[in-house]
């Protein structure tokens, strides 16, 4: 008999279809029940339908159940995986992104850092907030894996409100170190070991070493990445979002994990450097992979997660269900000496060893100091953003701006945020 594995959010075919593909696939978890749970009853039932059909087809051993009721889903719930967003996901993500163009403020992207970055955490929060309450409540020995962004922000005020809770994180951007690393330094991914972290979309390749020889490839992934990324092999097709990332690389001698739409939202220079018609190409080509998703939602049960962007989800659940000991590269979790340059309370991207008793952090030393001092600029920022969610304190949500270095006029991110709470009053209107 296996795990209860709840998916929050199920109803989005993204996560729902390709989470329940990713799961199907898994010999350790067969005998599993995996409950679907979204409160958009429409889009719950054509998951839950897809998903089922493709279980009894295949015989498959796994139970599909489906609810509304997050009550009901949590009870005797083992494991509950986090992913969802608030109203028109697209429509408020370009409000994040434009409004603050429009006050002046050069955020390149606007989901998980700057101005865009605090909406989206001021908006998304308060609910998965009221999710973790109710898992605190009825399965409190759950563990609790978060896929929604802006991740940084939403895991800190989770530990910030529930400490005991255990939760993790889970990105899938360190799998480009995986997609890149092997032609850059003409070798096998298992001829090399490798760390990264920082925070989440904000993080960086730390060490990197030859496992044959113990040779360390960090020379030469300095030597080759600037020719590589600029010339991306023709079997990779075109490598956009490099421009931020290769300036990164020559400023600070350490490589990005991730694109320029990510990594520039923390930084205030990025603007000027970053590639912005790659920006513009993945927003389109991602609104387009997510209608795609429902149109042909049994090849997203068959195929599960593409690897390009494999959630880790699966391999976390395994880990602990057979104590497997195994080393994930990337993980969310509360800092504890993990990078010593960031305080205990904030959540650091690291590795993790994953085993019966749980997620055990790796420490990441000697951490790069100067690409630390960026890290710290967002310290702040996170501390203000969960303090403006857990009070309703429209001040501490002024303040969060106005620590974030991607503001840098005072009365314009007033205006700012009083126009966005207007615009998003539905989600926003709390903030006193």
């Amino acid at each position: 008999m296996g795990p209860k594995i709840v998916l929050i959010g199920a109803g989005s075919a993204m996560f729902g279809l390709r989470a329940v593909g990713d799961i199907l696939k898994s010999k350790a978890l067969e005998g599993s029940t995996i409950v679907l749970s979204d409160i958009n009853q429409v889009s719950l039932a054509f998951v839950h339908d897809i998903a089922r059909r493709y279980v009894q087809e295949n015989s498959l051993p796994f139970t599909i159940q489906a609810t509304s009721s997050l009550d009901e889903a949590l009870t005797g719930a083992q494991f509950c995986v986090i992913s969802i967003e608030v109203g028109d996901r697209h429509e408020l993500w370009e409000q994040d992104w434009k409004i603050p163009l429009q006050y002046g403020f050069r955020q390149v992207y606007g989901e998980n850092g700057g101005p865009g970055g605090l909406f989206h955490a001021l908006r998304i929060i308060p609910p998965i907030l009221d999710i973790c309450d109710k898992i605190y409540r009825i399965c409190p020995a759950a563990y609790v894996i978060n896929l929604s962004n802006p991740m940084i922000r939403i895991m800190h005020a989770i530990y910030s409100r529930f400490p005991r809770l255990k939760c993790v994180g889970v990105c899938h951007e360190v799998v480009s170190l995986i997609e890149h690393l092997p032609p850059l330094l003409n070798t096998s991914i298992d001829n090399l070991e490798i760390k990264a972290g920082g925070f989440n979309h904000f993080s960086v390749l730390v060490s990197a070493k030859y496992k044959d020889s113990g040779k360390d490839a960090y020379p030469e992934i300095r030597e080759n990445a600037p020719a590589y990324f600029a010339n991306a092999p023709a079997a990779l097709g075109y490598i956009g979002e490099r421009q931020l990332f290769q300036e990164i690389l020559k400023r600070f001698d350490v490589l990005p994990i991730t694109t320029d739409s990510h990594f520039g939202e923390y930084i205030p220079w990025a603007g000027g450097t970053v590639d912005h018609r790659g920006i513009l190409e993945f927003y389109n080509s991602y609104k387009s992979q997510m209608s795609m998703n429902r149109e042909d939602a049994l090849r997203c049960v068959a195929e599960g997660t593409p690897t390009a962007e494999y959630w880790r989800v699966v391999p976390i659940i395994e880990g602990i269900v057979t104590d497997s000991g195994h080393l994930e590269m990337s993980v969310n979790i509360p800092n504890d000496g993990f990078i010593e340059y960031l305080p205990q309370n904030q959540i650091v991207e690291v590795p993790a060893l994953i085993d019966k008793n749980g997620i055990h952090g790796v420490k990441l030393d000697p951490y790069p100091k100067a690409f630390a001092g960026l890290l710290m600029l967002q310290v702040a920022v996170n501390d203000m953003t969960t303090e403006a969610v857990l009070t309703g304190s429209k001040q501490a949500a002024m303040q969060a701006l106005l620590v974030d270095p991607v503001v840098d006029n005072v009365h314009a991110a007033e205006q700012m945020l009083d126009t966005m709470i207007s615009l998003q009053e539905k989600w926003l209107g709390y903030l006193k």
